[in-house]
């Protein structure tokens, strides 16, 4: 695996795609976004958001997986990001594969989040053979461990506490998961 970079991923709505440069003012209003980002420690600022791209784009590079940018496939309109990345966090499930999603307000409640995740894991599973992936949230949102439960994933733990977290003084983290292994009933093979 690794220094391929991201494929062009589709689903009946979406594309899921490598990052461009124009991406950048979108993801950068989404990460200012007070309510998009209640659960994290802080908004971000430009110089913040576009090195999250920047880190995006080298991660797909060497490792051949990653963030991929969102967008609607009628519109092109530019939604948010979802994929997979190597958490840097202290827990008891590390090392592993995480499943995550971030989208503009104005794309929220209309099931985006859960057909870009649903691609990403079936993608995840089917097309990088990864044995396991997992996703983790504070109790508090709610929206996010709704998506994992609608894309399969199974609650594990409510103490999946990433040592990062403790410290910026949030609560404890809700752990979900899938293995490969228990899959057919899990999840369906890609439909290629």
């Amino acid at each position: 695996m690794g220094r391929r970079g991201l494929p062009v991923l589709h689903t009946a709505r979406l594309v899921l795609r490598p990052w461009r440069e124009r991406d950048r003012a979108p993801f950068a209003a989404i990460n200012a976004d007070p309510e998009v980002m209640e659960f994290f420690p802080s908004t971000l600022t430009r110089p913040e958001s576009d090195s999250m791209v920047d880190v995006f784009r080298a991660n797909a590079k060497r490792r051949g997986f990653g963030m991929f940018a969102v967008e609607e496939r009628e519109t092109g309109t530019f939604l948010g990001m979802a994929g997979l990345t190597l958490p840097d966090e202290e827990a008891p499930f590390m090392p592993a594969v995480e499943i995550g999603w971030r989208f503009a307000r104005s794309a929220w409640g209309r099931g985006f989040a859960t057909e870009a995740a649903r691609e990403v894991l079936t993608w995840a599973l089917h097309g990088l053979l990864l044995p396991r992936v997992v996703s983790f949230t504070v109790y508090e949102n709610k929206r996010s461990w709704r998506v994992m439960e609608r894309i399969g994933l199974a609650h594990i733990d409510d103490t999946g506490r990433p040592v990062a977290a403790a410290s910026r003084g949030q609560h404890a983290h809700l752990l979900y998961a899938v293995d490969r292994a228990a899959l057919p009933a899990a999840m369906p093979s890609p439909r290629r």
